[in-house]
């Protein structure tokens, strides 16, 4: 027995376990943990009545919907029209395949201002796109989603892609052969393979949307109780210099966020569980 564990260790390619959970915990503390913990610090300097006087005026309460359901409609038409794209450039091959695949990342390299400045001039009443609609999509949630949509797409298509890229033909060719159609082959076999990737896609791009500013500050219009995102609440408070009440807000965006991905991430375990066993 001495022997065994000796060997597993001296088989290690990384240090110990101990030393790379320290390491682990050291970076995530100073990275990620000890700068949210400072929002959470600052809000202790007002008093409880305030907080929540803060945390529920109608104005913030307004742009809580608007950034959550534009955010979740966002991610939910990513995973849709994603796995959509990233199914046609695994399995065919046509013209321009890899222009396409090229132009699926543009979103990660485009500033966000730029972006949202391009989606304005689209989507305007007078752009190339809008006067075609008697609708305005400009200066409307519509807009807004739009543009979370345009910023989140690439996180569904790379997460699935590789996948798809792994689950060879020859699975659905064996499917076929036992009497499948196409349909049932897609929903039986294939579905339950990309389900956990999907998911995976809908969090990033989820997450993005949440906290996204420069795109969507120009296509939003920014019209309080219609058109305001919590980002740009925060910015507005941080420019008067109401430091504690950005963190405030900031506080509720992030227990939000928290709990919405500990949700998802419960349900990506449930179904890795389900389909592994």
């Amino acid at each position: 027995m001495e022997f065994t564990l000796r060997k597993r260790k001296s088989n290690t390619i990384i240090p110990g376990f101990s030393l790379t959970l320290g390491y682990t915990m050291l970076y995530l503390s100073f990275i990620v943990i000890l700068p949210l913990s400072m929002i959470v610090v600052n809000t202790l300097s007002m008093s409880w009545g305030e907080f929540f006087e803060t945390i529920t005026h109608p104005r913030a309460v307004a742009s809580y919907k608007l950034s959550f359901g534009s955010a979740l409609a966002a991610g939910l038409i990513n995973v849709i029209f994603g796995t959509i794209i990233a199914w046609v450039l695994i399995r065919y091959d046509f013209p321009g395949k890899k222009i396409i695949d090229g132009l699926v990342d543009l979103p990660f390299a485009l500033p966000t201002a730029v972006a949202g400045i391009a989606l304005t001039t689209l989507y305007a009443p007078s752009g190339w796109i809008g006067k075609f609609f008697d609708f305005k999509i400009s200066y409307t949630p519509l807009g807004i989603v739009i543009a979370l949509t345009f910023i989140g797409l690439p996180f569904v298509v790379r997460t699935v892609q590789p996948v798809l890229q792994n689950l060879g033909r020859e699975v659905e060719e064996a499917s076929a052969s036992l009497g499948a159609n196409r349909f049932q082959t897609f929903v039986k076999v294939i579905l339950p393979e990309l389900y956990p990737a999907m998911i995976t896609g809908f969090s990033l791009a989820f997450s993005r949307s949440l906290g996204e500013y420069g795109s969507v500050v120009f296509i939003a219009g920014n019209m309080p109780m219609k058109t305001e995102i919590t980002p740009l609440i925060i910015m507005t408070k941080l420019e008067q210099y109401d430091y504690v009440g950005a963190t405030a807000i900031a506080v509720v965006m992030l227990v939000g966020s928290f709990i919405i991905l500990l949700f998802i991430n419960l349900i990506q375990w449930r179904m890795n569980r389900k389909f592994n066993y």
